[in-house]
């Protein structure tokens, strides 16, 4: 039935049959999209709700006349239940960060893509704004009061109950209506995309282009930024979604003046608001429609979730406790330990060779604390190590050893860091002196300290020729 009514779209369009009707893979909708090739090539929709695609035609045209990058609807059948449209190819921008994504390491070439899209968002948000009826949106014209409750309580029901987490219902409902009034002092009478992500970017010609807006209305432009920077799978490091806020800020300049740290400072609300939001989605499509992809999200969306938390939500103290609580559940601590970073440090003697990796990844730094000053051709300092005062105070009365462990931090601190951003899971960093006794020790040991200080990491110590061993507990 799908492929007579979008065979009569297309030849209404280019005057021939389609030569082929391929059904092109679903996503979280009920809506069913297909590649129509022939003299040209066409993408026929299929929807469910008339409603739903009376939206989509709509914003897509007004966009079209606003100069967007948005496909071009071409014919739509007397039901409105389908419809043709540009096809605008297979590149997608989330396979396009593939890389990036795999490994946390975003190249010059997809990060220039990110801050492309990211830059065209104000222009779709307050461009796109610009006569646009919003009564025409789908399923409600305006993000309001109800619609942050519906979503929060979609991630009680939906994902806290699924998960079996227990909780005081009235409680809970004071911090949610906390939240509405804190997101709702940003509602702005600009176009809210709603779902503004990396898998609904097309790039064509290099160039991004947007689809899959149809559940879009009136609403707050914080939303979209958090949407597209925190979404569960993009495994954005830091540094990056910062640079990318900064790049949305600059954009966004155009429209309105902004004070950027009243904006990160609400941006903040919006993305703990979304990060539930997108839960509660991933509950009921994983855990009550049993769809798998679904499923595989969630640590993602929880890790995102786990970071957020690092700076407390004061403004929802219930809320707040409830989320350690749930990030810190078995089921989703296990799988953090299996991303955790786990820092082994050494000490040894090179007249008995460089310490091998057992981790099986090949080793990581080894500094050679030689060139420093030798407490042991001293024969007071003989019976000591660099873990005893005596040579504590030498090596740092001296004073070379404190500078080469300045620069020593400064290259593990930047591997720690970026190993921390990218889930890698080992790291080994080893220092060698002649004997493996004064300097190698004592640099070591302040390694250790240091890293499990400033990090929060894992750190294993071993001093190889004292055979001494102590680990450094991860700190959440």
């Amino acid at each position: 039935m799908e492929h007579k009514i979008l065979s009569k779209l297309y030849k209404d369009v280019v005057g021939s049959e389609p030569r082929e009707i391929e059904e092109l893979p679903s996503s979280g909708s009920n809506r069913r999209y297909f590649r129509l090739s022939g003299e040209r090539s066409l993408i026929g929709a299929v929807g469910t709700s008339r409603e739903e695609n009376q939206a989509f035609v709509y914003l897509a045209r007004h966009f079209k006349e606003r100069n967007l990058p948005v496909p071009e609807v071409l014919a739509v059948s007397d039901d409105e239940m389908a419809y043709v449209q540009e096809d605008l190819g297979n590149t997608m921008l989330f396979n396009e960060i593939e890389k990036g994504r795999a490994t946390s390491v975003f190249s010059e070439e997809e990060r220039q893509m990110l801050v492309k899209t990211i830059r065209l968002l104000p222009d779709v948000q307050f461009g796109g704004a610009v006569g646009l009826d919003f009564n025409v949106c789908y399923p409600l014209p305006e993000f309001d009061a109800r619609c942050i409750m519906w979503d929060l309580n979609y991630f009680k029901y939906c994902f806290l109950k699924a998960v079996g987490i227990d909780f005081l219902e009235d409680k809970l409902e004071a911090d949610f209506q906390a939240m509405v009034e804190v997101l709702m002092r940003s509602q702005s009478s600009t176009f809210m995309y709603r779902d503004f992500q990396s898998r609904n970017v097309m790039l064509k010609g290099g160039e991004p282009w947007l689809i899959d807006f149809q559940g879009g209305r009136k609403g707050p432009f914080y939303y979209d930024v958090a949407s597209f920077l925190w979404q569960a799978k993009a495994n954005f490091p830091e540094s990056l979604r910062q640079e990318l806020v900064g790049e949305y800020i600059d954009a966004l300049r155009k429209y309105i003046p902004v004070d950027e740290n009243y904006f990160r400072e609400q941006l903040r609300h919006f993305v703990l608001f979304r990060t539930l939001q997108v839960l509660g989605a991933y509950g009921f499509r994983g855990y009550f429609e049993k769809k798998p992809h679904f499923i595989q999200s969630v640590p993602f969306a929880i890790e995102n979730l786990r970071k957020l938390l690092d700076e407390p939500y004061t403004e929802y103290p219930y809320l707040n406790d409830l989320l350690h609580r749930l990030v810190n559940l078995k089921q989703f601590s296990d799988e953090l330990q299996k991303r955790a970073l786990t820092v082994k440090v050494m000490s040894f003697a090179y007249k008995k060779g460089i310490p091998n990796d057992t981790s099986g990844n090949g080793g990581g730094y080894v500094f050679d604390c030689r060139a420093v000053n030798n407490p042991g051709k001293y024969e007071r300092y003989k019976p000591f190590t660099g873990l005893d005062e005596q040579v504590i105070k030498f090596l740092e009365d001296d004073g070379e050893i404190l500078e080469f462990l300045e620069h020593a931090y400064a290259l593990v601190d930047s591997s720690v860091k970026r190993y921390v951003e990218r889930g890698f899971s080992n790291l080994m960093v080893c220092f060698g002196c002649t004997g493996g006794q004064h300097r190698s020790v004592y640099c070591a040991q302040h390694m250790a300290e240091h890293l499990n200080k400033k990090f929060g990491v894992k750190v294993e110590l071993v001093h190889r020729e004292q055979n001494i061993e102590q680990t450094f507990k991860a700190k959440r």
